[in-house]
């Protein structure tokens, strides 16, 4: 599978951005797909993942109640919607996918390094 992520942009305080991790190839139902963002400096880390078949969504708890990931799966893509950016959302906000099995999901699309297919990375810019 292809990923593409789009959506990044520069925003004040307290906006929103919709960012799209589009797929091609094969249908990202057949994956768990993540949202990961590196800020510069610093270790790519995870912001959110939906389970395959879009099971159920997981956040990281800097994250949780500001952004919402869904699955436009008739689009092939997976949104991560950014509300109340804070200027230390501030990254590369990057998707990826992978299809392997976990025994704790919740737990297993929280590691970077599980992932096989990476998205191009989109910048998002948050000023006070």
């Amino acid at each position: 599978v292809q990923l593409q992520a789009s959506g990044g942009g520069l925003v004040q305080a307290g906006d929103s951005l919709r960012l799209s991790c589009a797929g091609s190839g094969r249908t990202l139902l057949s994956y768990h797909v993540g949202w990961f963002r590196q800020a510069p400096g610093k270790e790519r880390e995870f912001v959110g993942a939906v389970t395959r078949n879009g099971h159920s969504i997981h956040y990281a708890d800097s994250v949780k109640d500001r952004f919402t990931i869904s699955g436009d799966y008739g689009k092939n893509t997976v949104v991560l919607q950014m509300d109340s950016l804070r200027p230390e959302d501030t990254a590369v906000y990057y998707c990826g996918a992978t299809s392997k099995t976990f025994r704790a999901p919740q737990l297993g699309v929280r590691a970077r390094e599980v992932y096989d297919y990476w998205g191009q990375g989109t910048l998002v810019t948050v000023y006070s």
